[in-house]
């Protein structure tokens, strides 16, 4: 190998990065998302999304070493798969935002709790593991934007997650090499899960990585070599998606994890600042639905992209959770309706009553510049475009049936990194997705548990999962 290689570069940030460059606000923001995913994991134990994977684990691999909810025991593969399914489903999680790539750092989280699992380690080398996770993919989604060419940001997380991996496994570093090599070369899987019209993958992407992961990780302990310049040699990323990666992080950076934002809607995470704004309208003027002709959402371009009915595709024909919460006319007109938009707005009872699937038709949705302007004039002109992501400008008018207009221009939300989520909100969030598959007490235990992680054995966490039924 040769230190310019970038497999080799991913790998010796993992293996020389330790608990100790863990600073105490970095430590701190990490149980916080961690936490928050934990809120996710104990919504999802009953979804009937996540059901089919518990009745496949269940024809595929029904005992195991290593315990998990609700099906008892299994293969550490198969925990890897399952936990990052729970964490991913509710579409509720954390995100990190490139200028032109996005991607959810917790995707990391089940693989990592998984191999922490599997070989007893403690609440600091999972802590460890997840901060170099985190930084590892939110690097490579500024430095490699893959989403740019129409690949899904999974294809990046299959190299964080088995950087984070290989030092837990005990791989040397250049067998991590190789195994980062391996996976970067076989994920390189399209957007189009999250495309128009959206399925019930979009969930599920991830956790078929952390499965394949898991494996490919263990094989390469065992010997199996991989494409270590995956990067840089011959038909190798660089000439496949037209790009000149870099991979430009010193070992102990984890400055990226302070960019990590988590959500105080559920749904998408381009969406969070026009419904905030939206919410705020409908109560400070004291708007009812009955009363509004027409909502307009002027948003950036990644966003309108995504969300908004641009490259993505229509997103007003909406009749599935996975519709619902990508699709910002849903997301507008179910917040105007029902004052929240919560797990309960993303039902299929309530995504197909008539009620909001006639307002749908009455949210447009519009950028800052002509839609037909060329991308790089819209970054640099576009006042809505143009400050993303440092900032998510969006502005909602709300056109009211009496002839009043009313606006309100958000650059932000309560959870961007500007205006973080606090401890305490977490914890509501927590006691909000989980209060339907566990008690209180549980929970309480499980926050605190979370809170002194870095004191606790991971098997303390595992535990009281691993006792959901």
């Amino acid at each position: 190998m040769s230190v310019s290689d970038i497999t080799e570069r991913i790998a010796r940030f993992s293996f020389f990065s330790s608990f100790e460059h863990l600073q105490p606000a970095v430590r701190a923001q990490l149980k916080k998302h961690l936490l928050d995913a934990a809120g996710s994991m104990l919504y999802s134990m009953k979804a009937p999304t996540v059901e089919k994977l518990f009745r496949q684990l269940r024809y595929l691999q029904c005992d195991g070493p290593v315990p998990v909810p609700v099906l008892g025991k299994t293969g550490v593969d198969r925990a890897a798969q399952l936990y990052t399914l729970l964490i991913r489903y509710p579409d509720f999680m954390d995100n990190y935002l490139g200028k032109h790539a996005t991607c959810h750092p917790s995707d990391n989280i089940g693989g990592i709790l998984a191999a922490c699992q599997a070989v007893n380690a403690s609440g600091r080398d999972f802590l460890t593991a997840m901060a170099i996770g985190y930084q590892v993919e939110c690097t490579l989604i500024d430095q490699m934007p893959l989403m740019a060419k129409g690949i899904d940001h999974t294809a990046l997380l299959a190299m964080s997650l088995t950087a984070a991996l290989s030092p837990l496994y005990g791989l040397t570093l250049e067998q991590a090499a190789h195994a980062i090599g391996i996976n970067g070369s076989t994920f390189n899987t399209t957007v189009t899960t999250r495309a128009s019209y959206t399925y019930e993958w979009k969930g599920y992407a991830s956790s078929l990585v952390a499965l394949a992961c898991t494996n490919t990780t263990l094989l390469a302990k065992e010997g199996v070599t991989g494409p270590l310049r995956y990067f840089e040699g011959p038909m190798g990323f660089r000439e496949e998606f037209d790009m000149d990666p870099e991979f430009n992080c010193e070992p102990g950076d984890f400055s990226r994890i302070e960019r990590c934002i988590l959500k105080s809607y559920n749904a998408e995470v381009h969406t969070q600042s026009a419904i905030e704004a939206l919410l705020e309208l409908r109560c400070k003027h004291n708007i009812a639905a009955k009363d509004v002709a027409r909502i307009d959402a002027t948003i950036f371009l990644t966003a309108y992209n995504i969300v908004g009915g641009g490259k993505y595709g229509d997103r007003k024909l909406v009749q599935t959770k996975e519709q619902a919460d990508h699709s910002l006319p849903y997301l507008l007109a179910i917040a105007m309706l029902d004052g929240e938009v919560l797990p309960a707005q993303l039902l299929p009872d309530r995504i197909r009553r008539p009620d909001v699937q006639a307002f749908i038709e009455h949210v447009f949705v519009d950028t800052g510049l002509p839609l037909k302007s060329p991308r790089k004039v819209a970054e640099v002109l576009d006042p809505y475009t143009a400050p993303y992501p440092e900032k998510m400008p969006a502005k909602i008018t709300i056109h009211l049936k009496n002839g009043a207009v009313i606006a309100e221009k958000k650059e932000d939300y309560k959870g961007f990194y500007t205006r973080p989520l606090e401890w305490d909100d977490v914890v509501n969030k927590v006691h909000l997705l989980g209060k339907d598959t566990t008690d209180g007490e549980r929970r309480n235990e499980l926050i605190a548990v979370i809170d002194n992680l870095e004191n606790e054995p991971i098997s303390r966490l595992t535990d009281l999962l691993s006792k959901i039924e």
